[in-house]
């Protein structure tokens, strides 16, 4: 990273100036309309409308949202050939193309629309792939962290606007003009891309001095003592989210209607995560977002535990649900933050190491929203997010307490 106190030409803009991190809300909106607005929002109410039963449609979803667990296969792809600016067009045109034809077809629960479906999301999380290298190029570390902010706050708008959309128009439009419109806003903000600072490609000469580079990228990524704790805060159990989807089917225990699910898990949820999300980027830049994130989780956690000791009844629900969609928003940007500190630099391979760690932090949406079923099935609705602010709680306090540590060890040395 270079120094803060390098001396500028005169009328030369800095570095730091140009490189514009509110672009990463745009940057991210083509695949936070597929993978937020569609799969995880949209299309359920879309299937059920057409008569596809809920078990089936559960089943669709699950498969449309693979490609987000597993694009570290294919994210790699933006590393290389083109700058990933270009990648990130020609991926959302790809995406919105497919999705087009996919909603020409007669029934969405034809294997036909899925099998589209499906195709358009794997080209989508290219997307998030060209974002995380161009984001790991970043120098200034006050904008990788107004990055983070702003990536995870165009996600959620966006989602939210699609979802809105796709829910209110089904019934006054045709699914091909549903399709259309999903076509629109996600080729628009990709065109954002072009307002992004060129990134210089590295080129090596010959095959075996990029691979080198690779490897050589790779081990100081992945293979040193720091990526265990690192890999261990992504894969923590707390600031998952899981209780997101959890919360719109625990309403009717605490006695809240459809209607007010309808605005506080739907548009307001996406205010308030928002919100939580710009938040981060007031955080100052020498507390790290491996320490602001487990903090983060801890804050959540005491959210959820509303819900758990509460009494069951709306204004606890209320209370508790807004509290944890703004301390999530927060998580979900701090996330990312962590994400960049583990990546590194992007140099060659940053689109797939970010493609790897992006991919692996998906997985605690898995596990926690399977053990907070479990503790549902068993103890009833407070266990379900007692289940969550227990096990976030015990897995953030544990990784604070390392890195506060670590903190203080490097802290000392230096002083040394």
């Amino acid at each position: 990273m270079p120094a803060a106190n390098t001396v500028q030409a005169p009328g030369v803009i800095p570095a730091a100036a140009r490189e514009r991190p509110w672009l990463f809300a745009f940057l991210i909106a083509p695949d936070a309309v597929i993978a937020l607005g569609l799969v995880s929002g949209g299309l359920s109410y879309l299937l059920r409308s057409q008569g596809v039963d809920p078990g089936r449609s559960a089943s669709i979803i699950a498969l449309l949202s693979l490609p987000h667990a597993v694009y570290f296969f294919w994210g790699p792809t933006t590393d290389f050939g083109l700058r990933r600016r270009t990648w990130l067009i020609l991926a959302s045109f790809a995406a919105a193309g497919t999705l087009v034809v996919a909603f020409m077809q007669p029934r969405l629960g034809s294997p036909q629309a899925v099998g589209l479906m499906f195709i358009s999301a794997s080209f989508g999380v290219l997307v998030p792939a060209a974002c995380g290298g161009m984001m790991g190029t970043l120098q200034s570390e006050v904008n990788r962290r107004r990055a983070c902010s702003f990536y995870q706050i165009g996600s959620l708008v966006v989602g939210a606007v699609a979802v809105f959309g796709l829910v209110s128009l089904s019934a006054r439009v045709s699914t091909f003009s549903l399709g259309l419109l999903l076509c629109a806003i996600i080729i628009f903000p990709s065109f954002f891309a072009l307002a992004a600072p060129p990134q210089p490609m590295i080129r090596e000469t010959g095959e075996g001095k990029m691979l080198a580079r690779i490897g050589r990228e790779f081990r100081q990524t992945f293979l040193r003592w720091e990526a265990i704790p690192y890999t261990l805060l992504i894969l923590a159990p707390f600031c998952s989210g899981a209780l997101i989807g959890l919360l719109p089917g625990l309403a009717a225990d605490y006695g809240v209607t459809g209607r007010q699910v309808a605005w506080i898990n739907g548009l307001g949820g996406a205010v308030l995560t928002s919100a939580g999300a710009s938040t981060t980027a007031f955080i100052p830049v020498r507390i790290r977002a491996s320490i602001a994130y487990p903090i983060a989780g801890l804050i959540n956690a005491s959210a959820a535990a509303i819900l758990a000791l509460g009494a069951q009844r709306p204004a606890v629900y209320f209370t508790g649900t807004v509290l944890f969609l703004f301390t999530i928003g927060a998580g979900y940007a701090l996330f990312t933050g962590v994400s960049l500190e583990f990546l590194g630099g992007s140099g060659k391979s940053g689109s797939a190491r970010y493609a790897i760690i992006n991919s692996l932090g998906n997985l605690p949406v898995v596990y926690m929203s399977y053990f907070d079923g479990r503790a549902y099935a068993h103890w009833g609705p407070r266990a379900m997010p007692a289940a969550d602010a227990v096990l976030a709680a015990t897995g953030a306090s544990l990784l604070l307490a390392h890195f506060m540590i670590r903190r203080r060890v490097q802290t000392a040395s230096v002083r040394e």
